[in-house]
């Protein structure tokens, strides 16, 4: 009875662990788009709103000592991962105590202590540096992976193939994640790629391919779990899609003239139907052992 219990109270604190990095990464963005256009931050911002699952799903399912690079769109893998947020907002604001000592600005976040590899402000450039990453900790013998994020756009550059290719053949231990929101810095996926299911590209190399769709945090969390022990046991890649959505422009200078209102309205409603769903199913839990204990 008291290890249902333990179970119960875990899985209870999973999901809160959850929630509150989440909102913590949806609330921080929202504040940035504020200062933004208080013209507060400069420069160049893309903004994580809507993708939060992804990221969470992720660092929460692997080990400590595992290994993150990224794009430009940076600023909720450090938050995820236990960056004091403040220094992220300290870097937009381009301040000595920022992350990267005020000289990256939103593109260019790090932070060595939670091996978070930072991000890239070239299209795709981050994957070969996830490629050697990946490389050391096999030649070290770590057993610790390297979680290379993409966005969709970047799977047409022939560095994502180059790397492909490189992780198949050396068996590194990497898994890549493209992040499919469905629009790369504005045109659609239907509209630049040969094939709409990305992952498939994967299959090309005999790599691990799969596709989520990351709505379902658990489901996220799971998959990734279950792929990094393939990963760590057989150093075989694995090529992860998530089909996601973001709810701002590709830059907090886009004016989104390519996306339909009604469009984000119907992904918004997903999000709050979800929310309601499981605030049901809480209730009815709680009634259900109100009447355990009348009885």
């Amino acid at each position: 009875m008291n290890v249902k219990k333990n179970n119960i109270f875990s899985k209870e604190i999973k999901y809160l662990n959850w929630y509150e990095k989440m909102l913590t990464i949806r609330k921080f963005e929202e504040k940035v788009s504020e200062l933004y256009y208080q013209k507060k931050i400069k420069g160049f911002c893309h903004l994580y709103t809507g993708q939060e699952s992804c990221v969470v799903g992720v660092t929460t399912a692997l080990n400590k000592n595992d290994k993150y690079i990224t794009s430009y769109r940076d600023h909720a893998h450090p938050i995820s991962l236990g960056t004091d947020p403040k220094y992220v907002m300290s870097e937009l604001f381009g301040k000595e105590s920022g992350i990267s000592n005020g000289r990256g600005g939103s593109m260019h976040i790090f932070d060595k202590k939670k091996n978070f590899f930072g991000g890239h402000a070239i299209v795709g450039g981050q994957i070969p540096i996830g490629i050697g990453i990946a490389f050391a900790e096999k030649y070290k013998k770590s057993k610790n992976i390297c979680i290379t994020f993409l966005g969709d756009g970047a799977v047409r550059q022939g560095s994502f193939h180059e790397s492909l290719n490189l992780a198949a053949l050396y068996k590194l231990p990497i898994i890549f994640i493209i992040e499919n929101n469905k629009y790369a810095m504005g045109t659609s996926v239907e509209r630049s790629s040969n094939t709409t299911k990305l992952y498939k590209m994967g299959l090309t190399y005999n790599m691990i391919s799969k596709s989520i769709n990351t709505e379902n945090i658990e489901d996220v969390n799971n998959t990734i779990k279950k792929l990094s022990k393939k990963v760590r046991d057989e150093e075989s890649p694995v090529l992860i899609e998530f089909k996601t959505y973001r709810y701002k422009g590709h830059s907090m200078s886009d004016p989104e003239n390519y996306k339909k209102k009604e469009e984000v309205k119907k992904y918004k409603k997903k999000e709050t139907k979800k929310i309601k769903k499981k605030k049901i199913k809480k209730k009815k839990k709680k009634k259900k052992k109100k009447k355990k204990k009348i009885k």
